[in-house]
């Protein structure tokens, strides 16, 4: 890489990095204006438009780096599952540590799927949809539900990345400390996709009634 290309990519990750930033203090990111971005990366407004065309560019940037993320985590999760044999436990901790190590990109994560910007909740919603898609392959080649179709393993697997994303802002900011410890939410959430895989071991699928279940 040319020293100018190496330079655009620092200038490009710099104005990144202080969107996040910006985003510690509380704030949305649909609140985030162009000229506190570009002040806070150090960097001229005009420098903005040769990264990005609008804000919403850079918020597709940032979906596309939190997915980049979660990918590798899942890859690792998947190598946990398939080669080590791992339990759910072992998997969420995975994830946990994950979200600890990367936090100001899930916490845009947790924020923005419900956030202001249209065309960022669209991208969170199809990298959602994405990781679902690869989690209900993965589960249909552990084979631990063998008595579901392909609907039903839809289902299971909506089921649990919902839940992940639904709990990322409990993840992020610090619990209540009247909080028991079975709700703190590490333990919930391994309790919840406990409850998930064991439920859907003996779960008959759809259309079926609920005595046949």
């Amino acid at each position: 890489m040319s020293a100018r290309a190496e330079q655009k990519q620092q200038t490009r990750l710099a104005l990144m990095d202080a969107a996040r930033r910006l985003m510690d203090s509380g704030r949305g990111f649909g609140s985030l204006s162009l000229r506190e971005v570009t002040r806070e990366a150090g960097v001229v407004p005009t420098a903005f438009y040769r990264h990005f065309q609008e804000m919403d560019e850079l918020g597709l940037a940032l979906v596309a780096e939190v997915g980049g993320t979660f990918r590798d985590t899942l890859r690792v999760v998947r190598q946990n599952e398939f080669e080590l044999g791992g339990i759910v436990e072992a998997s969420t901790r995975i994830f946990l540590d994950a979200v600890s190590a990367n936090r100001s990109q899930f916490l845009f994560l947790a924020r923005e799927q419900y956030g202001g910007s249209q065309r960022v909740r669209q991208a969170i919603a199809a990298m959602r949809q994405r990781i679902t898609d690869d989690l209900a392959a993965d589960l249909k080649l552990m084979n631990r539900m063998p008595q579901l179709d392909e609907p039903a393993m839809d289902v299971i697997a909506d089921l649990v990345v919902k839940t992940v994303f639904a709990t990322l802002p409990e993840l992020i900011d610090p619990p209540a400390e009247s909080l028991p410890a079975h709700l703190q939410p590490e333990a919930k959430i391994t309790q919840q996709l406990r409850f998930i895989m064991i439920g859907g071991k003996h779960w008959r699928g759809l259309g079926r009634s609920p005595a046949d279940n």
